[in-house]
């Protein structure tokens, strides 16, 4: 475990992950006090990527739990292999030992661990011969009401009942990262069960320094004159603003056409790599792009 909030950023720099002394805080406050950690702000911001860097960093398995508008226990905790419990029943009756062995033996035998499938919250409780992996339940915003609640009584106590092998207890909490993009509020109580940041769009200098970092090929110029574009697209209403993702995309975009330095006419023909909704492409264009990358240039 890190001794400081200066180790964690040092760590996840390594991992070409930049964080905010805030951001850089509060994982060290995670991990030295074993609380999971929500992450709130607009997407692209690098809520997602915190996880990943902390798992390479820490040299964990990472076990993501994709969260979606319907799920269930079925797909974030466990369900049962029904095609290998029929083969199972179907070789038993041809080897003639479904009789023998009688039925509720064979009953009691489809449902063992073996036949188990475990996703992604189980997987993460049940994890053994190793170290605690890095769980990241991503857009937990996106689940509803009940499945929060369940979610909640799993960070409470690090335990799932199956009812036909019983409990599956963590011997050492999974280090857990939530994140939300806040398309709906969380409920309080999960709050309360979590350490809370809110993560920003980084300033100025900073994005400049993560271009540079995760654009393969993207000079020091250009990723300074990317910065300072999606910093006033961000300035100007759009519906969705770009976030980091979609600054690196640009870069890349721009390079992979032959630009080194920023122009009007390629940022027009690339405009799709940033801004993700033909109204925000209109607004962008109606209020100047060229103006827009005129005082990027010129920064």
């Amino acid at each position: 475990m890190p001794a400081g909030a200066d180790e964690v950023f040092v760590g996840l720099s390594e991992q070409n992950y930049l964080p905010s002394e805030g951001l850089a805080t509060a994982i060290y406050l995670a991990l030295s006090l074993h609380r999971p950690l929500l992450l709130e702000g607009e997407a692209g911001v690098g809520k997602t990527e915190v996880a990943k860097s902390l798992s390479a960093w820490l040299g964990r398995r990472l076990i993501r739990l994709q969260c979606y508008e319907g799920i269930d226990v079925t797909q974030a905790v466990y369900e049962w292999d029904y095609s290998r419990q029929l083969m199972h029943l179907r070789t038993a009756e041809a080897a003639g030992t479904a009789t023998a062995s009688g039925a509720d033996v064979l009953e009691d035998s489809l449902y063992s661990e073996r036949f188990l499938v475990k996703r992604p919250l189980l997987e993460a409780i049940s994890a053994s011969n190793e170290s605690p992996p890095v769980l990241l339940i991503d857009e937990v915003d996106r689940a509803d009401d009940e499945f929060e609640a369940f979610l909640l009584e799993i960070l409470s106590d690090w335990s799932i009942t199956v009812p036909e092998l019983g409990s599956f207890t963590a011997s050492e909490p999974p280090v857990v990262v939530i994140t939300s993009n806040r398309t709906r509020d969380v409920h309080d109580a999960l709050k309360r069960r979590c350490l809370y940041h809110w993560v920003e769009h980084p300033d100025f200098e900073r994005e400049v320094s993560i271009i540079s970092l995760r654009a393969e090929g993207v000079g020091a110029r250009l990723a300074r004159q990317v910065a300072a574009a999606v910093a006033r697209f961000r300035e100007i209403g759009l519906y969705k603003p770009p976030g980091v993702a979609e600054s690196i995309d640009w870069s890349l975009a721009l390079v992979r056409v032959g630009v080194r330095e920023l122009d009007a006419h390629p940022a027009r023909l690339t405009l799709g790599a940033v801004l993700k909704y033909r109204e925000d492409q209109a607004r962008v264009v109606e209020h100047g792009l060229e103006k827009i990358v005129e005082e990027a240039v010129s920064r």
